[in-house]
């Protein structure tokens, strides 16, 4: 029995005509599913995941759920003013009170979700289980933001809320907090970092502690010192809370000018920011060019680690590839580059090329030698390469080397 007939038959206990309803859900889910597949635009457990989401969203809207849980009012300033496209003058108009419609029926449609009789592949989620999929989400949503592609970058941008309202939904479940602690802290926060727009005193209401110039006029850098002191304030904050709360283990440890850089970033973003912060203290190489022979050391423990016959030698050589990377991570600080965009543009030639190679080829891949391999590539890169210098096409950057 599938999924979705599965959730139809639990839902049908609840709603009139359900049964029909659900068939109707299973029908346009996979209709749905099979025309994203078209645009190449799911794939793997991501695909599995989504199609079950839309069929277990569409069949709890059809059931009203009581009792649901919406963000409080909270001491906030109130605004009449509605939100227009003020940045640019030619956006569209926002309609805050249909967005808090949708909202409030997004956080009712996860709580039947998660709720006694509701889905069960979303009821068996933990933490652990979602968090995979709000990173690749979040790639997702950048993806579509370098694309330019608008229309998905909405739906995609739907798909990470949902993260944030499974998180929400099961962290009440648990009795830790509600999706309302979630916007009051958002919003709190939000007040509380911009007194240059609020005022001070709504800016100190929602808790800034922070002696700060409000007065930044129109400069974004006074806006960003602010928004540095009233955040270094709310850390001192919370470490004098966590005190008066004896709070010990890893919050006890002496402080490190490194402290400061989250470690829940990528890890290609921590490394770079490590490598900044160490600058600061005197902690750096040079010049970019006496990184190089960093890397050729680097690339020559790797090698010996690799080569060894030791069959518990993995941990070793995920070290030495560790230190491999992050040396190569803050070569590109030194040279201005983000490692990051640096890798992804890297990824998009490669696309650019193996695709243009399965274009060329005669015959499959697979049954070509290593040196028609060899010669392809080259052949791609250089086609590439003029389409680029007249214009066409995307840029292609450095290359890539020889046949990977």
């Amino acid at each position: 029995m599938g999924h979705g007939i599965l959730l139809g038959d639990q839902v049908a206990r609840r709603a009139a005509n359900t049964l029909n309803f659900t068939h109707i859900v299973c029908w346009i889910a996979r209709k749905d599913f099979l025309k994203a597949d078209k645009r190449g635009l799911r794939r793997g457990a991501l695909a599995g995941h989504r199609l079950r989401q839309r069929l277990c969203c569409r069949a709890a809207a059809g059931v009203k759920l009581k009792g649901m849980d919406v963000a409080r009012d909270g001491e906030l300033p109130q605004f009449s003013e509605t939100a227009s496209g003020i940045a640019s003058g030619t956006g569209r108009e926002s309609d805050p009170a249909r967005a808090a419609a949708l909202f409030e029926r997004s956080v009712s449609i996860m709580a039947r979700l998660r709720a006694p009789g509701g889905c069960p592949w979303d009821r068996e989620q933990s933490f652990d289980s979602i968090r995979k999929y709000t990173l690749e989400e979040t790639y997702e949503v950048f993806d579509a933001i370098e694309r330019r592609d608008f229309p998905h970058l909405a739906e995609e941008l739907g798909d990470l809320l949902l993260q944030v309202l499974f998180y929400a939904e099961m962290a009440a479940n648990e009795g830790h907090f509600t999706i309302a602690e979630v916007l009051e802290h958002l919003n709190n926060k939000l007040v509380r970092r911009h007194p240059h727009v609020f005022g001070d005193e709504a800016s100190r209401a929602a808790g800034n502690r922070a002696e700060v110039d409000a007065a930044v006029e129109g400069s974004s850098a006074a806006v960003l010192r602010n928004w540095e002191d009233i955040k270094l304030a709310e850390k001192r904050a919370s470490s004098a809370d966590d005190e008066g709360a004896g709070l010990d283990g890893a919050r006890k440890m002496a402080a490190s000018r490194l402290d400061g850089v989250q470690r829940a970033l990528p890890a290609l973003a921590e490394a770079a920011k490590l490598g900044a912060k160490a600058q600061k203290s005197g902690f750096d190489w040079p010049s970019w060019r006496d990184l190089l022979p960093k890397l050729v050391e680097e690339t020559a423990e790797l090698e010996a680690e690799a080569a060894s016959a030791d069959p518990v030698r993995k941990p070793r050589v995920e070290a030495e590839l560790g230190d491999l990377l992050f040396t190569v991570v803050n070569l590109g600080r030194h040279l201005g580059v983000d490692a990051e965009m640096a890798l992804r543009g890297c990824n998009r030639r490669f696309r650019d090329r193996f695709r243009e190679m399965e274009v060329a080829a005669t015959r499959p891949l697979e049954e070509l030698s290593a040196d028609e391999l060899e010669a392809l590539w080259a052949q791609a890169k250089r086609k590439l390469a003029a389409e680029v210098d007249s214009g066409v096409g995307a840029a292609t950057g450095s290359a890539l080397g020889a046949q990977p």
